[in-house]
């Protein structure tokens, strides 16, 4: 219920401010709900709070094409892809999430008699001919400068597949631990992937230390697993192995 109300406030929204009475009318629910609610989405920079109510949020930095991201410390994301393939057996099921680093990785898989299951497009290109690998293309809505799916139909087929392991991409991590995105489309996709994967792996180049996002789609916490290099800022990773994250340096 609270999630249906949030898809809901965020569509509201999505075409201007709106008010807290405004929502306590449509959604049926009391303003004290209401505010909780826009403090969560807030917080998650999925709305922003105004005087009575809340308005979008402020525009985040613009999307580089995927080919153009796919390049930044490619060696580096190929190492990480590498020691990421590694962690996967035979028979397992497992969950790519949309970015340049796990598209790196399904390259790594082609060949693996095993599950792949994806919102991304970039997944697609790299295992779609490959006749050992089963491949579950998620629905939703196509992104084509980043080569992925996202929306409301992405997020409901994640609610009804489960993986032995989650790959998760991610455009920063900052100092207090917070895995972050720059994108406010692929944040709710993102956190229904960390929910259905039994062991989630956090794929980051020393870039995303601490790279850049303005939302919060979880805290390392919620990471079984970093697979990074030795160039990465050690303090966080300090952090991530002190709050119980296994850290692993792709050599």
């Amino acid at each position: 219920m609270r999630y249906a109300r949030h898809r809901a406030i965020t569509d509201e929204v999505r075409d201007g401010a709106v008010s807290v009475q405004d929502l306590v009318v449509r959604l049926g629910v009391s303003s004290a709900t209401i505010r909780r609610d826009l403090a969560e989405l807030a917080d998650a920079g999925l709305v922003r709070r105004v005087h009575g109510g809340a308005a979008p949020a402020l525009p985040v930095e613009i999307d580089r094409p995927y080919e153009e991201v796919a390049d930044d410390a490619a060696a580096e994301k190929h190492r990480i892809a590498q020691a990421a393939a590694a962690l996967i057996n035979d028979g397992d099921t497992v969950l790519l999430d949309i970015g340049t680093t796990t598209g790196a990785l399904a390259r790594e898989l082609r060949g693996r008699r095993i599950t792949v299951i994806t919102p991304s497009l970039a997944v697609l290109d790299a295992l779609r001919d490959d006749p050992v690998v089963d491949l579950v293309l998620l629905g939703g809505v196509v992104r084509r400068r980043y080569h992925s799916l996202v929306g409301p139909l992405t997020e409901d087929a994640l609610r009804h597949v489960s993986a032995s392991l989650v790959f998760l991409g991610t455009s920063g991590v900052d100092a207090e631990g917070w895995i972050l995105d720059t994108t406010t489309v692929e944040v709710p996709t993102k956190r229904r992937l960390v929910e259905s994967g039994g062991r989630v792996v956090l794929l980051a180049d020393h870039t995303k230390f601490p790279g850049k996002g303005s939302i919060r789609v979880c805290d390392l916490g919620s990471v079984s697993t970093v697979i990074t290099t030795s160039l990465a800022d050690p303090l966080t990773l300090a952090r991530a192995r002190e709050g119980g994250t296994e850290v692993l340096l792709a050599p």
